[in-house]
């Protein structure tokens, strides 16, 4: 599977800060201290509907990751997935009457064309569930020949207790654990599991359903949460810098799939920070599929709002609160837009050294966007009261929009 084409990032004199950021396994702020190379998943779309706001909140939040990163001189190895079969998808289909396999093939086209117009910078590998189910059948294999796993009526389990290390992502009780299991994607429920926790690796064929050579395993289809394994462990191995996705996937998600990749390697950690985006909502209510109120990337770029005040609209935000869309929001976006690029339209302009320190400062200090946004706003005001008389500040101002924000001036 491939990704979106790729903005060039422009260069910014003197060099980036490393990020201070929120670890959720910790509940504490952490300095990101990869390598030369700087190692990062984030956990991709279920396509049977394309980009919404809370996508696009998320792939914000770890696209900023990344462009702090590369401000510091490092690269960047970004990895991203596409769950392209899923009880979801397939619901999806079932009542829409359409081939899953096109809908998938439909909505993950529309999602690239939303990250290409938001300039998300693209996953060095972009990689289908799909695709990766040979990969994902000796490690199910693997995981019960070690005792990690187990069947039951035909489908394979993971065993919670295999991983001495599970809960340490979420840090949440086994009581809450049951509950979030329930309400996202999980079987607490089922008789003969050996733990009401327990996640399936495996799915034995269903009638009417896709299904894929499983090996030993016989015929079937992957879980969730192996998917994710076997795509990390395949581009990134253990001890990756950043696991990225939205709140909600701390539990079980991300979770699970750290106990899957410690108990096939019997290494710790799977990833050495877990980092993730708040939820946003419309109108004061909870933004979801089933209520249908979801505000989605593509319609608004029918409409023809700029891409680029979509982007402020969401740098407005802190990346970790949860948050609402409005009309306001984006109303407010779409001015302070038009504000920038008048100023930069200006041949001169107010130095503007500081403001990428200012810029690069922010956000270091957990990915605080508004107060990057802020910093901006300031020069601004200064530029529209005239007088200044650099001519290269304009242009310098652009570049760091460009290269720290990603937004196009």
């Amino acid at each position: 599977m491939h990704a979106w084409p790729a903005s060039d990032v422009p260069a910014l004199p003197g060099t980036g800060r490393d990020i201070r950021i929120h670890d959720t396994s910790t509940d504490d702020r952490v300095t990101l201290t990869p390598g030369p190379v700087a190692r990062i998943y984030v956990c991709g779309i279920t396509p049977y509907d394309a980009t919404h706001m809370g996508h696009a909140a998320t792939y914000n939040a770890f696209d900023l990751v990344q462009r702090v990163w590369l401000d510091s001189g490092r690269q960047v190895h970004y990895v991203q997935n596409v769950t392209d079969v899923d009880d979801p998808l397939l619901e999806r289909a079932e009542r829409d009457g359409e081939d899953w396999r096109q809908l998938a093939e439909r909505e993950t086209t529309l999602f690239r064309e939303d990250m290409t117009a938001l300039r998300m910078l693209p996953p060095k590998h972009y990689i289908g569930a799909v695709e990766a189910i040979p990969g994902i059948v000796p490690l199910v294999e693997r995981l019960r020949e070690a005792g990690a796993a187990y069947e039951l009526e035909g489908d394979t389990y993971f065993s919670v207790a295999a991983d001495p290390h599970f809960g340490e992502v979420s840090r949440l009780d086994a009581a809450a654990m049951r509950l979030l299991s329930a309400e996202r994607g999980g079987d607490p429920d089922r008789p003969g599991k050996k733990n009401p926790l327990d996640p399936m690796l495996w799915m034995a064929a269903r009638p009417g359903e896709p299904s894929w050579d499983g090996g030993s395993l016989g015929a079937g289809r992957p879980g969730w949460h192996i998917e994710c394994v076997a795509i990390a462990l395949d581009h990134l191995g253990m001890g990756f810098d950043v696991q990225g996705g939205g709140s909600d996937l701390a539990f079980p998600h991300h979770e699970m799939g750290a106990s899957h990749a410690q108990a096939l390697t019997g290494e710790h950690p799977f990833a050495r920070t877990y980092v993730h985006a708040g939820m946003v909502g419309l109108d004061g209510e909870k933004m979801s599929k089933s209520k249908g109120n979801l505000v989605f990337v593509s319609k608004l770029r029918e409409q023809g709002v700029d891409p680029a005040a979509v982007r402020l609209a969401l740098h407005a935000h802190h990346y970790r609160s949860d948050w609402m869309w409005t009309d306001r929001v984006l109303a407010d976006a779409q001015a302070r837009l038009a504000r920038w690029r008048a100023a930069v339209s200006r041949p001169v302009g107010h130095p503007a050294d500081a403001l990428v320190e200012e810029v690069r400062e922010a956000l270091a200090d957990d990915l605080d966007a508004p107060a990057a946004l802020a910093a901006v706003d300031r020069w601004v005001a200064l530029q529209e009261s005239g007088g200044g008389t650099d001519e290269g500040a304009t242009g310098l101002v652009t570049r760091t929009v460009d290269a720290l924000l990603g937004v196009a001036l």
